[in-house]
């Protein structure tokens, strides 16, 4: 049984990283700020530590004696200002790297996203040589650089760091495409040009799948793409998530000029653009494959949103 200290724990990644290690085992503690946080951490079978990312020395010893410390907090909002951004995702990632250091992990495993490349032109057919865009005009996608930037630096003897990068992560208590549904529903959401750009996806248990394999084989230093390996076309991918979320309308379309007007990045570039990664890297030195295929991931997703709308009925 190994020791391992999880911040982010509590998000949509980080309950499916959780459950993953605690079956397996582990005895998994997890960074928490709030009660509630704390109770979906401990029913989930594992210890929530109370403190405050940006405050180590409340939890610093709790990270002492961890195989590994997978880093997945981050601001995840991608509307909020820089400010925030830096103090969380930024700053925050530092506070966890120099806790991990001094309390002599061996393994930090950071969960990135390819959004840390994306500065306006499409990612498309690109592997991991492709540079981070710290100077990206969005501010998540900047910090996100500049985290990953911090934790792959930070590798040294003794000290190994790996990043897994996913794209557009989905799956049963997906915040992305709840909002995404949530937003077709008010009339808020609109196909870019078109909305016929093919893109990569990963389901939730194939981004754990890569984070568990970084932790025991990643080459220290090194970042990975992982992906479904099934790409889809964007409009019809989300149109199948609206058909299963019951959102009763059809969006309408938006041209890239107003889409220029109207639709900030980085949710521009999300939702508007081609996103094709190579995954060689992480088959070849990880031995990745994904463990849900995309017709399971569909069908896994359809069971939870019938359940969470009976659940609904049945607990107004």
């Amino acid at each position: 049984m190994d020791q391992v200290f999880v911040t982010g724990g509590s998000g949509f990644i980080g309950r499916a990283l959780v459950r993953r290690l605690v079956k397996e085992d582990n005895a998994v503690r997890v960074l928490v700020r709030s009660e509630a946080s704390a109770a979906v951490v401990a029913s989930l079978g594992a210890t929530p530590v109370r403190g405050r990312l940006n405050d180590p020395a409340a939890w610093r010893h709790e990270v002492e004696g961890s195989a590994v410390v997978f880093h997945l907090a981050a601001e995840t909002d991608i509307a909020a200002d820089r400010a925030r951004h830096e103090y969380v995702t930024v700053q925050g990632t530092q506070a966890v790297v120099d806790a991990a250091r001094a309390g002599r992990v061996a393994r930090f495993v950071h969960c990135g996203t390819e959004a840390a490349l994306l500065a306006g032109d499409p990612l498309v057919d690109i592997d991991e040589t492709a540079p981070l865009r710290p100077d990206s005009a969005a501010a998540y996608c900047a910090t996100k650089a500049i985290a990953e930037k911090i934790v792959l630096d930070a590798n040294s003897s003794g000290f190994a760091t790996v990043s897994i990068r996913p794209r557009f992560v989905w799956g049963p208590e997906s915040f992305l495409i709840d909002g995404l549904a949530e937003a077709a529903r008010a009339g808020q959401f609109a196909w870019i040009d078109g909305g016929r750009q093919t893109t990569d996806v990963t389901y939730v248990d194939n981004v754990v799948e890569g984070l568990m394999l970084g932790w025991r084989l990643g080459r220290p230093g090194q970042a990975y793409f992982i992906t479904d390996q099934h790409r889809v076309v964007f409009r019809e991918f989300m149109e199948t998530m609206f058909d299963i979320y019951g959102v009763p309308t059809s969006p309408a379309d938006m041209d890239t000029e107003t889409a220029a007007r109207e639709v900030p990045v980085p949710a521009r570039w999300f939702l508007g653009q081609p996103c094709i990664l190579r995954t060689g890297k992480a088959v070849a030195e990880l031995g990745y494959e994904p463990i849900v295929s995309h017709v399971a991931g569909l069908a896994a997703t359809k069971d939870w949103v019938t359940g969470a709308r009976a659940a609904s009925v049945t607990h107004p």
